[in-house]
């Protein structure tokens, strides 16, 4: 018979019960605050419910009516430089955030309101109803609040999407020298995605003051949790990553402030952290006014149960028996916040004169529609005063291979700024990662800044995105294959592409992404993308090709300077090239909008980046057509060079797109669009493209050189062009 020894993890799991005891000894003004809080948050949420029945709220309204005590709760008495994010359902949490921040000595349930709370309670409704006056200036909405200042992170529309910025918030915390904590607010839909799961693992390894708070209530729009979980007890998810847990009655504030102090109190220790489930319980359906019984997924009876345990009702009976406050005190804080809440709807909404009876949104109150665009990206004013020059500038040069100018550039760049950390997938280790692009750095700089991660691109390319929106620290996050982005790009597109646009437009996302293009190496059809296509047609990216590492050094010193997230494309077949690099300090850039003639001609403009680059000059030389050849460095929207493009096109009256990778996520077809819409007139013949096949290359060497393109391919093409040439 086999040994058998009955395991365990060893982590802390508790279930925490307030008792009449607690209540007793629980501080006055800690419930004062407490209770003007729920029944701040409840007035404005049945105000919320009443605009979106008139129609006047453009999209959903998740209330969060009955799940006040969770946030009430866990975030009273936190600090303004704590933060908070949470889930589509979360303007609770939104607004207990940003009453503690207004009110740092608490709120009196007996007491006008100030004028700061006011505000608070006007400028989150204008958000939602889409105005200018918002947080956000309108664009965020419902699903979309947040106040820095205020510690409150933003709320998100994808579920779980918060995960990963909350732990990247928190590692900038840490790392600041802080004992500032992170709460990322969720709800049981979420504790299986693996963007949380990912993140816990993160935060656990990396000792992270971030709590995982999951809001049970039981319900993922209509399905139950114990119908998509073998244990809906979600706190369980801590044991699994040796994380301490806490499991309490999200309708009893008092109880979740205590469970939540203890899990406060472990994580400023150092120590790492922590899971909080609050049961709770929302009164209404997923969106809108009506119960979900009225949708029959529940019964009246279980809603009825639930409401009988309201935490407005259970907090002001507990300070009546304590002769906190009165009956009439509590009637009376009911009458004060719904005054205040129809007085910020006065300010916003006005009678309809079109229509007797109704209401519409004050006209000018709504955000210009020349806001459109504003802040999908900055402005890049941030390198007007850096050292813009050409690579080939200067006298002097040294000769390195490219993939050593990419570690020197990195190491002279983290030199100079200590804001800048390097993370990815053994970037630590194999004296340099895996093809020596951060060859020195970690001896250099130890593992502070530069971070060896799990293979969980999801939650390390988040973390940096938490990192960047935190302000402190400027993070370069490697991933290993383009392909990797997949798995991560909720993460890369829905979160840190659009964050700076959504919340506003103001918010600098300072984020540098390295990829290598791999084709030719025999790492299959999952390794192999090139990934410009799709980042050119996703918003709020940059995005930089260098085809030599005197240009690598330029484009990304540009990309560490800039305020914007940055991808920054690298090609295996350039790294062991021995090419000159100017022989100084490696502090110049080349700025968006430099693209840069490889070869000058009449005939023909062939355009191109990263190694095709060169194989389009072979291509040229072997025909004998006499091509511009240019060298795009810059690839997205706002940094192409239209202008070089335009003056190259207006010669030769023809062009050639050159690319490497699959058709499917060419980035050459979007460019062909933009360059027939800007430049038909002058076009003598349609934009030709060489591109790969249909088909993602293979690990068979032979079927994978049939599948990219090199320069045979840009000759085949090159020859039809002049054929086309000669017709005209």
């Amino acid at each position: 018979m086999p040994k058998r020894t009955k395991l365990s993890t060893g982590v802390d799991w508790i279930q925490l019960t307030a008792t009449a005891a607690d209540w007793k000894a629980a501080d006055a003004s800690l419930l004062d605050t407490m209770l003007s809080q729920l029944h701040l948050i409840r007035a404005f949420e049945e105000t919320v419910l009443d605009l979106a029945g008139e129609g006047l709220v453009h999209g959903p309204a998740h209330s969060s009516i009955g799940q006040e005590g969770g946030a009430v709760g866990s975030i009273v008495g936190m600090r303004s430089t704590d933060a908070v994010n949470g889930s589509h359902r979360g303007h609770h949490q939104f607004l207990a955030k940003a009453l503690t921040h207004v009110s740092p000595d608490g709120l009196d349930p007996r007491a006008d309101l100030t004028d700061a709370v006011q505000e608070v309670l006007q400028r989150t409704l204008a958000e939602i109803l889409g105005l200018a006056q918002g947080y956000c200036r309108g664009r965020g909405g419902s699903m979309h609040l947040q106040w820095f200042e205020a510690g409150a992170l933003g709320t998100n529309a994808i579920v779980g999407g918060g995960a990963p910025m909350a732990t990247g918030n928190a590692w900038a915390q840490k790392h600041s020298g802080t004992t500032d904590v992170t709460v990322n607010y969720f709800g049981d839909g979420a504790a299986q995605i693996g963007s949380v799961l990912e993140s816990m693992n993160l935060a656990a390894a990396w000792k992270l003051p971030v709590a995982f708070f999951v809001e049970n209530n039981l319900y993922g729009v209509s399905t139950r949790a114990d119908e998509i979980t073998a244990d809906p007890r979600f706190s369980v998810r801590g044991q699994g990553f040796a994380i301490p847990s806490w499991r309490v009655d999200g309708m009893d504030p008092l109880a979740v402030h205590l469970a939540t102090q203890e899990a406060y109190a472990h994580m400023r220790g150092g120590n790492g952290p922590a899971v909080i489930e609050a049961e709770v319980y929302r009164f209404f359906h997923q969106n809108g006014p009506y119960p979900g019984s009225a949708f029959g997924y529940r019964t009246k009876d279980e809603e009825a149960s639930w409401k009988a345990r309201d935490p407005l009702d259970l907090t002001a009976r507990r300070m009546i028996e304590r002769a906190l406050v009165s009956e009439d005190d509590v009637v009376a804080l009911r009458s004060r916040v719904q005054a205040a809440m129809a007085k910020a709807v006065a300010e916003l909404v006005e009678d309809d004169p079109d229509r007797p009876g109704k209401r519409r949104i004050r006209p000018e109150l709504w955000p210009e529609t020349s806001f459109v665009n504003v802040g999908v990206r900055g402005d890049a004013s941030e390198l007007f005063d850096l050292p813009q020059r050409g690579a080939d500038e200067g006298d002097a040069t040294r000769t390195v291979k490219f993939v050593d100018a990419v570690a020197q550039v990195m190491d002279r760049r983290m030199e100079q700024d200590a804001r800048i950390v390097v993370m990815g997938e053994d970037v630590h280790r194999l004296n340099g990662g895996t093809n020596g692009a951060t060859k020195g750095l970690a001896k250099k700089y130890g593992d502070d800044r530069v971070i060896g991660t799990p293979i969980s691109e999801n939650a390390f390319v988040g973390a940096g995105g938490g990192m960047a929106l935190d302000g402190r620290f400027r993070p370069v996050v490697e991933f290993m294959y383009p392909d990797f982005m997949w798995v991560a790009a909720d993460q890369v597109f829905n979160q840190i592409g659009k964050a700076r646009h959504m919340f506003g437009g103001d918010n600098p996302v300072p984020l540098v992404l390295r990829m290598k293009v791999a084709m030719g190496s025999g790492y299959g059809s999952q390794h192999l993308m090139d990934p410009a296509g799709i980042f050119a047609t996703s918003p709020g990216w940059r995005i930089v090709a260098p085809s030599s590492a005197a240009d690598y050094i330029g484009l990304m010193n540009a990309a560490l300077a800039l305020e914007d997230p940055v991808l920054v494309i690298e090609h295996v077949d350039l790294y062991g090239k021995t090419e000159a690099i100017p022989d100084g300090d490696l502090d110049y850039v080349i700025g968006p909008g430099t693209a840069v003639l490889r070869r000058e001609g009449a005939e023909v403009t062939v355009i191109g980046y990263l190694s095709m680059v060169h194989h389009a000059l072979e291509a040229v030389e072997s025909t004998g057509m006499d091509a511009d050849v240019i060298d795009l460095r810059w690839l997205d929207r706002a940094s192409i060079d239209w202008t070089t493009i335009g003056d190259s096109i207006r010669k030769t009256n023809a062009v050639v797109i050159v690319e490497q990778g699959s058709q499917g996520t060419s980035y050459g077809g979007w460019l062909a669009d933009e360059i027939q819409r800007r430049f038909f007139d002058w076009l003598d013949q349609p934009v030709a493209r060489v591109t790969g096949e249909e088909a993602s290359p293979s690990i068979s060497k032979v079927l994978e050189r049939a599948a990219i393109a090199r320069t045979e391919e840009v000759v085949a093409v090159l020859e039809e062009v002049r054929k086309g040439l000669g017709a005209r």
